[in-house]
């Protein structure tokens, strides 16, 4: 279940950070982008039927999560396990502050959500698959002499 809430939380991020816009491209005053970080925070508060007290808790940790996963993405000194090691130490540190904001029952749907949203494995970016081992040859055994009388 916590695997699910990571990957969750690594899709989240990676929405956030796809849907940054650069200055020059801004949508007009008063209106939200369809796929911005407001509005896919506003999506889960909705699902999740949060109370604004928990939008209020939830919402910097949403935050703060997008700007180290965006923060990792562009520090080019960290490559292969350690990217991923340190992108699910930022979602557990996220799923430990979310459990302590969410109901229990909030908490299993969030994670029913994440499971919703996880890639199956061997898709873009994943390393390959590992082969099992080649099993050794069977033994073999010289073929038995009839016995000579």
């Amino acid at each position: 279940m916590m695997i699910a809430a990571l990957i969750a939380g690594t899709v989240f991020a990676a929405d956030f950070a796809a849907s940054a816009q650069d200055s020059t491209n801004t949508p007009p005053a008063g209106a939200r982008p369809p796929g911005g970080p407001r509005g896919r925070f506003d999506m889960i508060a909705t699902q999740l039927a949060l109370t604004d007290d928990q939008k209020a808790k939830a919402k910097p940790i949403f935050d703060e999560m997008s700007q180290k996963m965006a923060d990792l993405r562009k520090d080019t000194t960290v490559q292969g396990q350690d990217r991923r090691a340190k992108a699910k130490e930022i979602r557990d540190d996220a799923t430990t502050k979310l459990k302590d904001v969410l109901t229990p029952e909030q908490f299993a749907k969030w994670e029913k959500m994440a499971q919703g949203n996880r890639r199956p494995p061997g898709g873009p970016g994943a390393p390959p698959a590992a082969t099992p081992p080649a099993a050794p040859p069977p033994a073999t055994t010289p073929p038995a002499t009839p016995p000579q009388q």
